[in-house]
């Protein structure tokens, strides 16, 4: 069975090479399990999908939950998927501050990244035009 979870977090560490070592070590765990996703980071703010099947993607998020470079970890939103949106992407990536600021203004009330004040439908919603928008990139 396919899963889909979305959640927000804030980076401990918010330096170029911290974000990179997360992605790194995304990139380098979850194709062994199934995992697929896409992390988007701005303002030291992360909102990442994560896909496959429940099991795995529940024990990412509980990793994710006790991993010391992350804060305020919050479940956006989960669901059971037919098929992948982000299947493409061992862990995608979206380095906000070089995408046009209206895609964010569109989907809350300021040009910035702010899961928390949204609903996870439309965090989701944002990750989705990010995508169509080849906003998206670290495909491996």
């Amino acid at each position: 069975m396919l899963v889909r979870l979305l959640y927000a977090s804030r980076a401990v560490d918010t330096s170029p090479d911290a974000i990179e070592a997360i992605l790194s070590q995304s990139r380098q765990h979850n194709p062994t399990c199934g995992i697929t996703g896409v992390l988007c980071y701005g303002g030291g703010v992360f909102l990442q999908a994560i896909e496959g099947g429940r099991s795995a993607v529940s024990a990412l998020y509980g990793h994710i939950q006790k991993d010391p470079r992350h804060k305020d970890v919050e479940l956006l939103h989960f669901e059971e998927i037919q098929e992948r949106r982000f299947g493409g992407w061992t862990m995608g990536q979206v380095n906000l501050t070089r995408i046009n600021h209206s895609i964010l203004l569109k989907y809350s009330e300021k040009p910035e990244l702010d899961p928390y004040s949204v609903s996870g439908r439309v965090s989701f919603a944002l990750l989705e035009e990010l995508m169509a928008t080849a906003s998206i990139i670290g495909r491996a």
